[in-house]
């Protein structure tokens, strides 16, 4: 194959979604939010990381979150999702590759995400190691559409060689 074919951008795209609990934390994009119910889940249901990184794991070829870090592994029980992205990071850059960009959208009607945007997408940044232009976030209500209350998040990533 070419050299272009090679240096091309790689994009994949990654989604989540857990119900609501009372008494949960409420953890997106790795911060915690004042709110009375947070995302159920085995780790600490931080769906904004976890569609991430499922987008950065497409993009690279490689095995979703769900396999490589699994809710019947008691390991992971309560895990910090910023670990889980880290560890997805190294996998990326082991293939030889770095996010060029994302892109999220967080869906749910409560917590309101627009107070703790830009300190998300600030820590994505740095994470990421992307300039802050490079790394966008956006929040969306069901607008009374939801049967049952929870948060999904849809994540797009491009990758580009090391």
């Amino acid at each position: 194959m070419s050299e272009a074919f090679h240096a091309a951008p790689r994009i994949g795209i990654g989604w989540d979604r857990h119900r609501m609990q009372a008494g949960r934390p409420c953890v997106l994009g790795g911060v915690r939010l004042e709110c009375p119910v947070g995302p159920a889940g085995h780790s600490d249901g931080d769906v904004l990381l976890h569609a991430l990184a499922d987008a950065l794991l497409g993009a690279a070829g490689l095995d979703d979150l769900g396999t490589l870090f699994p809710d019947t592994d008691p390991r992971y029980a309560g895990a910090a999702s910023t670990e889980l992205l880290h560890a997805v990071l190294e996998r990326v850059a082991a293939a030889g590759l770095r996010p060029a960009c994302v892109d999220v959208v967080v869906v749910c009607d409560r917590p309101r995400l627009a107070p703790a945007r830009a300190r998300i997408r600030g820590q994505l940044a740095g994470w990421l190691r992307l300039p802050l232009e490079r790394v966008n976030l956006k929040g969306k209500t069901s607008e009374g559409a939801a049967t049952v209350e929870a948060v999904e998040a849809m994540a797009v990533a491009a990758l580009v060689p090391l």
